[in-house]
């Protein structure tokens, strides 16, 4: 069966380019608005994998990620942010709130495609 990813993203146009890509990549996706709708659809679908926005109404994606990793039953959801903000501090909070990549927007497409299998494939291990 193919990987769910979870894409969480307050910009419509990111979450249709990101679905797209990972589609066409014979992944299944699913999508939240920002981390409230994404903490309802972690309980619902349990993705194998989530690509988080940083900068969000409602709930940032800091905030959920830590929420994330606070959480038993999803302390190891595989977690790539994926923000504007690009300074090495920015990166330095995401990763310390427990993301497993922090990559830059505009991404390059094989890196993500890259990270997402290589985390997926640790979660077989």
């Amino acid at each position: 069966m193919n990987s769910l990813i979870l894409v969480v993203d307050d910009q419509a146009d990111t979450r249709h380019m990101l679905g797209m890509l990972l589609k066409f990549n014979h992944f299944r996706i699913d999508e939240a608005i920002d981390g409230v709708d994404a903490l309802s659809k972690i309980q619902d679908t349990k993705p194998d994998a989530m690509i988080l926005d940083v900068m969000m109404p409602r709930m940032d994606g800091i905030t959920l990620c830590k929420k994330l990793r606070n959480d038993p039953e999803t302390v190891n959801l595989p977690i790539i942010m994926l923000s504007g903000k690009t300074t090495v501090e920015a990166k330095l909070e995401g990763l310390q709130a427990g993301a497993n990549f922090y990559m830059d927007k505009p991404m390059e497409i094989k890196a993500l495609l890259d990270n997402i299998n290589y985390l997926l494939q640790l979660q077989q291990v």
